[in-house]
């Protein structure tokens, strides 16, 4: 019986262990097109996503993915009230045109629009009489009024430029330059305000023309919640997240099962459910309605569930296998951990992935959450495993099995990456290694580069060779300086 566990034997491979062969090809990198998928109804112009780890993603991460063409997922070592609040900041960094506009009265006194300029992060507001527009003040009205103004009405444009509720984008943007203001509010036909359209919105619009964007303009965002977490769920979809990941380190589990059972009841945006790294897990998580598949067990490089639990699948190997059973329900797979290198992407999606999870390469940006260190004169910033003691301490704890009363066995450890710059810069080194790969194997899609390649199994001499060697390296490209450590 036990000797029989290790009959026919599979070997697993992973991103060191295989090459991809080059093709001949008339396929150009810069042809290439390298939108993908997310989740079911979730499109991506780049096809890389930010992990919802506490040293990665909160809303400075979000929205710098989501202007870049990918998404950031908000990790869930938070309140729900903050998360919630991550949410709205992301979902009101950009928007074609804002809805719920802040409105003052002319009597309003002048502290009070000061305060509300302040905490709602606002440069201007129209002025209303009952409902109807009668003006607007802006903060540089208030910069240059005088000791004796107390109220609005002493200091508002009175004849305020305003257009109609269904303003065409463009339309727009000659009123904005035309009349040198930075403001238009929009109102109906009784002269209520109905929005607003911001001169810095278009603008940034048009700097990201690629970025992630839903149907109102506004960025994309994803948030993670507990396997068993369904009021968090419905709460964020009430709040405008666009796909719930649900975050767990062993999705294949009866009670994480029926848990999505309800939740998929409840909510109706995607979900996104992991971690898993077997075919079957696959097919039960697809049979309950889940709309993409993160899959990865033990891979990232803060991860100990290999050698503590004695548990995984080589990260290619798991990837395949997930793959070829979520062909068949054409449900997006999500290659989640073990990614060094832009090479390793590219082998990832070759293996079947629709996309690619990375934490540690984001965890180095500016727009990460860590802290930043100094070790031995150079910069650096915190990052730890969702499994580390630090994450189970300071949030919740469900990620991973709880043994005892208020004890766990760790997962995961703390440590520190080299400082790498903001995201933009490092996105650009890992979309350019993609499209270079793309190249090489004649893919001019990922669609293309998921079925067209063909791998070829290397030896540690042939790894040793794949990297720099027998020089002493005097100089760097930006793109292998950034996996350094």
């Amino acid at each position: 019986m036990y000797r029989d566990k290790f009959q026919n034997i599979r070997e697993g491979y992973t991103y060191d262990d295989v090459l991809l062969i080059p093709s001949r090809t008339s396929v150009e990198p810069r042809e290439v097109d390298i939108s993908s998928r997310f989740s079911r109804h979730i499109n991506l112009k780049v096809p890389i996503v930010s992990s919802p780890m506490d040293t990665v993603t909160e809303s400075g991460m979000a929205i710098a993915m989501a202007r870049q063409g990918g998404i950031g997922i908000l990790h869930r070592n938070l309140s729900v009230n903050q998360q919630v609040a991550f949410v709205r900041t992301v979902k009101k960094e950009e928007s074609i045109i804002i809805r719920n506009v802040h409105t003052v009265a002319p009597e309003t006194p002048l502290p009070e629009v000061r305060t509300i300029m302040k905490t709602k992060n606002i440069g201007g507001l129209p002025v209303v009489s009952g409902e109807k527009l009668v003006g607007i003040v802006t903060k540089r009205d208030l910069e240059f009024a005088g000791k004796d103004k107390k109220t609005v009405e002493d200091i508002m444009v009175r004849n305020v430029i305003y257009s109609h509720d269904n303003v065409d984008m463009n339309e727009a943007l000659d009123i904005l330059f035309k009349n040198r203001i930075e403001k238009l509010p929009l109102v109906d036909k009784t002269g209520r305000v109905v929005g607003l359209i911001t001169a810095k919105d278009i603008i940034t619009r048009q700097k990201f023309p690629h970025a992630s964007r839903d149907a109102k303009g506004q960025l994309l965002v994803g948030a993670a919640v507990g396997p068993f977490d369904i009021e968090r769920a419905v709460m964020l979809e009430k709040e405008g997240v666009d796909v719930i990941v649900v975050d767990t380190a062993h999705a294949h589990n009866d009670n994480v099962l029926n848990s999505l059972k309800k939740m998929r009841k409840e909510v109706s945006v995607d979900i996104v459910a992991g971690n898993i790294a077997t075919p079957e897990a696959a097919e039960d998580l697809i049979s309950i309605g889940v709309d993409g598949l993160r899959v990865g067990i033990g891979p990232g490089s803060i991860c100990t569930t290999r050698i503590i639990a004695g548990i995984g699948v080589p990260q290619l190997t798991a990837i395949s296998d997930v793959a070829e059973a979520a062909a068949e329900h054409d449900v997006p797979v999500i290659a989640d951990g073990g990614i060094r290198y832009s090479g390793d992407i590219v082998k990832a999606i070759a293996s079947g992935a629709n996309c690619v999870m990375l934490g540690s390469l984001f965890a180095g940006t500016d727009e990460s959450p860590g802290a930043e260190i100094l070790l031995s004169g150079r910069k650096y910033k915190t990052y730890r495993g969702m499994g580390s003691i630090g994450a189970i301490q300071t949030g919740i704890s469900d990620r991973y099995g709880k043994i005892g009363a208020n004890k766990f066995v760790a997962e995961g450890v703390e440590g520190a990456v080299p400082y790498r710059g903001r995201v933009e810069e490092v996105l650009f080194q890992l979309t350019g290694g993609i499209k270079s790969g793309m190249g090489y194997v004649g893919a001019r899609n990922i669609e293309e580069l998921r079925t067209k390649p063909r791998f070829v199994k290397i030896s540690t001499n042939g790894l040793k060779e794949s990297h720099p060697h027998d020089i002493r390296i005097t100089s760097e490209p930006p793109n292998y300086q950034l996996y350094q450590i």
